[in-house]
C-alpha cells in the first residue's frame, strides 16, 4: 500500500481518503461551534424576555406595596440579563423604599445602607446618574451619617469630570452643612441672650461656655465661606452658593460680637447685606422665570405654538 506523506495548512496527511476524512472532520466541527453559537445567541435572547417580564413584575409588585416580592424580581431580572440597563436602578429604589425614615434600628440602617451599596453599583454602571448620586446623599443624610455625607458630596465637588454647575452645587451644600454646625451652637439660648428695651427685642451674643464650642464654629465657618466662595467661582449664578455665603458672613458676625471685635462684626455684616442683594436679585430672576413656564405650560397648545414662534413669551 502506498503512502503520500504531504502537508496542508499546518495539518499532516498520508493520502487523499484520510484527506477527505479530515476535511469532512472540519466541517462537522464548524458546524457544530456554529449550532452553539446559534443556541447561544437564541438563550440571551430568551433571556432578555424573561428579564424584561421580571421587570414587568417588579414594577407591578412595586405599585402593589409589595417591596421584597419586587425586590426579588428586579434581582432575578439583572441575573438573567447582567447588562440590563434598568435592572441596577430598580433594585436599588425598592430596597430604599423600604427603609422607613426616622426609625433607628439596626435592621432598618442596614437596609439603608444596603441601598447605598445598591445605588452605587447604578453609579458604576452610569456615573452621571443623578438620581443614584442624590439618593445616596439622603440616605446619608437620614441615617446621620454626615462624615460619610460629607466625604461623598467633596467627592463630586472635587472632581474634575463634573460640569461646573454640578460642582457648584456640591460646593454649596457643603457651605449649608457648614452654616448649620455654627448656627446650631449661636441659636443655643445660654448664647443667643434676647432681651426687651422700651418694648423692643434686643438680640445680643454671648461666647460658649465650652471653648471647644466656639473653636468648632470658627472652623466651620471659615471653612464654609471657603466653600460658597467656590461654588460661586464655578457658578456665579448659584442661587444656593449666595445665600450660604450671606448666612456664614452673618454667623461670622455673630462671632465677632462674641469675640468682642465689634469693627469686624460691622465688617462682616455690610459684606453679608451685599452677598444678600445677590441672593435675592438670583431668587427674584429664578421666580421670574418659574412663573413664565407655568404661564407657558397653562396656554392652550394652538396658542403657545403661536406664541413661541413669534417670541412672545418671556
Amino acid at each position: 500500500m502506498t503512502f503520500t506523506l504531504y502537508q496542508s495548512h499546518g495539518v499532516i496527511f498520508f493520502n487523499g481518503a484520510n484527506r477527505m476524512r479530515f476535511s469532512w472532520s472540519r466541517i462537522g466541527t464548524t458546524a457544530i461551534l456554529g449550532l452553539f453559537v446559534a443556541a447561544t445567541a437564541g438563550c440571551t435572547l430568551v433571556n432578555k424576555i424573561r428579564a424584561k417580564n421580571e421587570l414587568n413584575e417588579t414594577a407591578r409588585a412595586y405599585k402593589a406595596g409589595q417591596f421584597e416580592e419586587a425586590e426579588q424580581h428586579a434581582k432575578r431580572a439583572l441575573y438573567l440579563d447582567p447588562k440590563n440597563p434598568t435592572a441596577p436602578i430598580f433594585i436599588a429604589r425598592v430596597i430604599h423604599q423600604q427603609y422607613k425614615p426616622g426609625v433607628d434600628s439596626p435592621d432598618n440602617i442596614q437596609r439603608a445602607r444596603d441601598a447605598i451599596d445598591a445605588y452605587q453599583r447604578v453609579l458604576q454602571q452610569n456615573p452621571n446618574n443623578e438620581e443614584a448620586f442624590k439618593a445616596i446623599s439622603v440616605l446619608y443624610s437620614a441615617i446621620k451619617d454626615d462624615q460619610s455625607l460629607r466625604t461623598w458630596i467633596t467627592k463630586r465637588a472635587a472632581d474634575p469630570n463634573q460640569p461646573n454647575e454640578k460642582r457648584a452645587e456640591a460646593y454649596a451644600i457643603l457651605a449649608g452643612k457648614d452654616w448649620d454646625c455654627s448656627y446650631k451652637v449661636t441659636e443655643q439660648p445660654d448664647v443667643k441672650i434676647t432681651s426687651t428695651d422700651n418694648g423692643k427685642a434686643n438680640v445680643t451674643y454671648k461666647k460658649p461656655k465650652d471653648q471647644k464650642d466656639f473653636d468648632m464654629i470658627q472652623k466651620c465657618v471659615v471653612r464654609g465661606l471657603e466653600e460658597a466662595e467656590t461654588a460661586i467661582k464655578y457658578d456665579s449664578n448659584n442661587e444656593s452658593a449666595w445665600s450660604y455665603k450671606t448666612n456664614l458672613l452673618l454667623e461670622a458676625a455673630k462671632q465677632a460680637e462674641l469675640d468682642g471685635k465689634a469693627d469686624q462684626k460691622a465688617q462682616y455684616e455690610k459684606q453679608a447685606e451685599i452677598a444678600g442683594k445677590r441672593a435675592g436679585a438670583l431668587s427674584d430672576e429664578r421666580r421670574r422665570k418659574e412663573e413664565a413656564a407655568e404661564g407657558t405650560a397653562s396656554l392652550p397648545d394652538r396658542w403657545r405654538g403661536l406664541f413661541e414662534s413669534r417670541h412672545l413669551l418671556l
